[in-house]
């Protein structure tokens, strides 16, 4: 067992609650931040104790702030954190695409993520801690016209920066890259693709390797 804490954003339903669910039984205290604070608080209850729903808007600094710091006075401390928050669009591409839906996209997928690492990185540093952030293999790939995966490629970027950053002061930094995962984030069903489970598991594989070691990557694809 670990008293250490991990702040999950987006974490009310699909990967975020998965990884709760998944570090929780791995002994870790978990934080749980995003908008749905019924869905948050049904979480908590389910997972116990090692739960706290922290309810908040990843694209408020303020509010990540706020967050932050009830988690430390709550739990003493943050040594990772997972910026998982992140959608896509109802209609891709340039030609037909609604520049507000991209304003609000690129809002949660960069400025939120953004917004994460600044609102903890304080916590993160006095920890010598683990920040983790979704990815996807469209932020590996080009997709013809896809500004979806172009916010994705950001997050790629970011997170090799960032890794070398953080080894600077004893941190770590591992992007995440999930192919197609039957999520709430689709409004049909995706039955034969990834389960949240699946990229919960690299998730909590990734913080769970000794300090001297920073999985600095994880690309998780369905078979077949």
């Amino acid at each position: 067992m670990t008293d250490k804490v991990l702040f999950i954003t987006g974490a009310s339903s699909g990967i975020g609650a998965e990884t709760a669910r998944r570090a929780a039984k791995e002994g870790w205290r978990v934080a749980l931040f995003a908008r749905s604070e019924d869905k948050l608080g049904a979480l908590a209850a389910e997972i116990g104790d090692a739960a706290l729903s922290v309810p908040g808007d990843v694209t408020d600094l303020a509010s990540l702030k706020s967050a932050i710091s009830r988690t430390v006075q709550e739990f003493g401390q943050i040594d990772a954190v997972y910026a998982n928050a992140g959608t896509g669009l109802d209609t891709p591409g340039v030609e037909n695409g609604d520049p507000e839906e991209w304003r609000g996209m690129i809002d949660l997928n960069v400025i939120g993520v953004l917004y994460t690492m600044k609102a903890a990185y304080a916590e993160l540093k006095k920890a010598k801690g683990h920040l983790v952030l979704t990815g996807s293999v469209a932020g590996k790939v080009h997709i013809s016209g896809s500004i979806y995966g172009a916010s994705k490629w950001f997050v790629q970027g970011l997170a090799g920066n960032m890794a070398q950053e953080m080894r600077e002061w004893g941190g770590r930094c591992t992007l995440v890259a999930p192919g197609m995962v039957d999520t709430p984030f689709f409004d049909e069903p995706k039955p034969d693709k990834l389960k949240p489970v699946d990229v919960a598991n690299a998730v909590v594989y990734a913080l769970g390797q000794p300090a001297h070691a920073n999985v600095q990557e994880i690309v998780v694809m369905p078979a077949g």
